[in-house]
Order: structure tokens, then sequence, then C-alpha cells
């Protein structure tokens, strides 16, 4: 399984390509996890997140990476 299995397609409409970025709600949606704790991982740095003018953005790949990332850390210890 690659690590592209959270499932982003859904934020998709029909017939859309899937989104290359995503809202912080749309990232925590893909981690199911809440809103709060989505931005305290961005805070801390464990995922990845980009300023567009005053917005906040995840890239659609981040979730998949921090869940790889979390994964090996526990496959670690």
């Amino acid at each position: 399984m690659s690590t592209a299995a959270v499932e982003i397609a859904p934020l998709a409409e029909a017939g859309e390509p899937a989104p290359v970025l995503l809202t912080v709600e749309e990232a925590a949606r893909c981690l199911r996890i809440g809103r709060t704790t989505c931005f305290a991982l961005i805070r801390t740095g464990e995922l990845e997140s980009l300023t567009i003018g005053g917005l906040r953005r995840v890239p659609a790949d981040a979730p998949a990476a921090y869940l790889a990332l979390l994964r090996a850390e526990q496959s670690a210890a």
C-alpha cells in the first residue's frame, strides 16, 4: 500500500480532479482528527502546510506523509 492511502477523492466533486491543496478542515477529515488537533500538528511542524495569501493550506499528500512518519516512529519504538 502506498502513502497515498489517505482517501482524498471524496473531497473532489464528481468529474473534477482530486484537489492539490486541502483546507485544514479537509486535512483533519482525511486524518479523522479534529480541527484543533490538525492545527496543533501544523504548529509543531509534524503536518506540512503552506500559507497562500492569508489562507492556510495543506498539500494533498501531507496527511499520507504524516501517517507514514507516525507509523515509522511507532514501529521503531
